[in-house]
């Protein structure tokens, strides 16, 4: 997806953090006290994911920030002050692949980090450097490693992880309990026009030609991240018809007139017991209607079954808040690993169209419904401290 970053105002934040690099910052407003906090967070990532390591420090990283042709992290113990690390991730290593003249400035977009065999992993996407065919969206799947959270990461293969022959982006892993690692991702909406009843639709209004979609993928990968096992798997797309119950909140970019393109993308995979949960992003991620939702498998690699009472997470203006665009999530524990908690960007009146990060808390329920408790604003209780 194409990202940007985040301009901040005073009034909406209330955390009054320390950090080596403003880039990374929003301006504080209001200080918070030990044991409160509010959003959005004074951490101007878009797609933002959480690492929690031993020791209970939890390290975040996103697109954007202070970083320039790569990755950007800061790190807290609490969820609530971070402290910058800068650049951890640099476009220019020994095995770099990617192309940063490429659009977007390379499109370094998503990375996610996981702890993995005494060594830490990180999946990104960006702009392929081979390109014969000069595609505007070249974008691949790459993974670099490090032995410590803040880098420096270097990439693991000096080529992305695999080419299925489509742009990709936005990598998750899930490593099962049964020892199988598991990598999840988007098909880009470029030159990928799929027919449906909201297409159709379109075309009749004199809106749009044609509707080009994003769909997640899963496949296995090796064990030594060197590619990945068998053939993707098709995971989730949007609806075909338009009475389809997810077709309303999924199809907004387009029956708003926003822009001819549908996404599924920002997938996030966790197991709960015996059911896989798969939460992803739908509706133009630049807009107001980007929004998350989820679909629930016995599988890791399906079939997956979209939740009823999706959208789980989506702008609050109309019932008289501030926040959009929110979406691309990853989800993390409380220090004492009580509360689970959901990571996201969205938008604010005040923030404009930067993005900035908001963690609120999330729960599932006995009958297995997954429930985000935000976008929220106000001043409430630190994770792990009610």
């Amino acid at each position: 997806m194409m990202k940007q970053t985040i301009k901040i105002s005073t009034g909406i934040l209330l955390l009054t953090l320390t950090l080596h690099s403003t880039a990374l910052l929003a301006q504080p407003g209001q200080p918070a006290t030990e044991r409160t906090y509010q959003n959005p967070l004074p951490v101007a990532f878009g797609d933002p994911y959480v690492l929690q390591v031993k020791g209970d420090k939890y390290y975040m990283y996103g697109t954007g920030g202070n970083a320039r042709n790569g990755f950007a992290a800061c790190s807290s113990t609490d969820l609530v002050h971070w402290k910058d690390e800068g650049q951890v991730y640099h476009a220019g290593n020994k095995r770099g692949w990617s192309d940063s003249t490429a659009a977007w400035d390379g499109a370094y977009w998503a990375p996610e980090v996981y702890e993995y065999k005494g060594k830490f992993y990180m999946f990104y996407s960006a702009q392929w450097k081979e390109n014969p065919n000069k595609e505007l969206e070249n974008f691949r799947i790459g993974v670099a490693v490090a032995d410590r959270p803040a880098g420096p990461f270097t990439d693991l293969h000096n080529r992305p992880l695999f080419d299925p022959g489509y742009p990709v982006i936005d990598a998750n892993v899930l490593f099962d309990e049964n020892g199988r690692i598991y990598l999840y991702y988007s098909r880009c909406c470029y030159k990928h026009p799929v027919e449906s009843e909201v297409a159709a639709w379109a075309r009749q209004k004199g809106w749009f030609d044609t509707i080009e979609e994003s769909w997640v993928y899963g496949v296995e990968l090796k064990p030594d991240f060197s590619g990945v096992k068998g053939e993707p798997v098709l995971l989730l797309r949007p609806p075909v018809k338009m009475n389809d119950k997810q077709a309303g909140w999924e199809s907004r970019s387009v029956t708003s007139r926003e822009v001819n393109r549908r996404w599924t993308e920002g997938s996030f995979a966790f197991r709960k017991g015996d059911t896989y949960y798969m939460m992803y992003s739908a509706n133009y991620f630049g807009g107001r209607n980007y929004a998350v939702g989820y679909a629930t498998s016995k599988s890791p690699l399906g079939p997956f079954t979209k939740a009823a009472n999706n959208p789980v997470l989506q702008k609050n203006t109309e019932q008289g808040g501030v926040v959009t665009g929110t979406g691309h999530n990853s989800i993390t524990y409380s220090p004492d690993g009580k509360e689970m908690l959901c990571v996201y960007h969205a938008r604010t009146s005040a923030t404009g169209e930067k993005r900035v990060v908001f963690i609120d808390r999330m729960k599932i329920l006995e009958n297995g419904t997954l429930v985000v408790e935000g976008p929220t604003t106000s001043p409430q209780v630190a994770p792990g401290a009610r």
